[in-house]
């Protein structure tokens, strides 16, 4: 616990399931906790409720909202203790597949990921860490090979990478993915995507360490009752990305705290 004073860590979509859970368990480690959400009254809640765990406050942040990802860095900065993890955690799962799905769900749990790291990553000590919850869904045997390369790409940078999933929404909005090698699922692509990013932003940065965690299936409104792990389960890779320490893996996927295929 000592070790952690004076820490801080900001969640993303902390006001429920894995993202509570995250705020929790780092409050009981010593973190001073920023736990954000786009809705500041559900928000302050939350954190009310983790008042017993630590150190736990509220912030509005809506990470599809340029605008209020400024703001929220511009409050980080001027508030905030020195910042040791970013946990990219919001994220959502939409019904039904067409180009406004795709295009909703790309803007949460890619776009917003990228745009939070982006604001948030110079505020970051050395040493920091930056963690994506992906998924195992994310995997990449779902694609063509050719995409499945492009993906894999060590060339592959941040403007190729917004480029290609433009490619996706493209094809689906002209019905022709299938046939271009894309799965029929805008939440595997996002995942897909949010893990190349972990590669990309780990290989440009010699100061921090940016890391990708699949929780597994876990009993949340989005993994639903009959999901085999528990939040406090989830949550707990989370967690060990975020407080990793100077010799900490950089760029990898990893469920359990062990590494995972890509």
């Amino acid at each position: 616990m000592s070790n952690s004073k004076g820490k801080w860590g900001i969640v993303t979509g902390g006001n429920r399931g894995l993202g509570l859970e995250t705020c929790r368990q780092l409050a009981q480690k010593g973190y001073s906790v920023v736990l954000t959400a786009r809705d500041l009254t559900q928000a302050q809640e939350a954190a009310a409720n983790l008042a017993r765990a630590g150190t736990v406050q509220a912030a509005h942040l809506d990470v599809t909202d340029e605008a209020s990802v400024r703001a929220f860095a511009e409050q980080a900065e001027a508030s905030f203790g020195p910042l040791h993890a970013l946990v990219n955690n919001a994220g959502i799962s939409m019904k039904g597949f067409d180009v406004d799905v795709v295009q909703g769900t790309l803007g949460v749990n890619f776009f917003g990921a990228l745009r939070v790291t982006q604001a948030l990553s110079p505020l970051l000590v050395d040493g920091g860490n930056v963690v994506m919850v992906s998924s195992g869904m994310g995997e990449l045997n779902a694609y063509s090979s050719a995409i499945k390369a492009r993906f894999l790409d060590e060339a592959l940078g941040v403007d190729g990478l917004v480029a290609l999933v433009g490619e996706f929404a493209a094809a689906v909005k002209n019905g022709q993915h299938e046939a271009a090698g894309w799965p029929s699922s805008a939440y595997r692509v996002s995942k897909a995507a949010l893990n190349a990013l972990t590669r990309i932003l780990a290989r440009q940065s010699a100061r921090l360490h940016v890391n990708a965690i699949c929780p597994g299936w876990v009993k949340t409104d989005m993994g639903g009752p009959s999901a085999s792990r528990t939040v406090e389960q989830g949550a707990r890779s989370i967690v060990w990305a975020a407080t990793l320490g100077a010799d900490a893996p950089n760029g990898g996927f990893f469920r359990d705290n062990k590494a995972i295929g890509w």
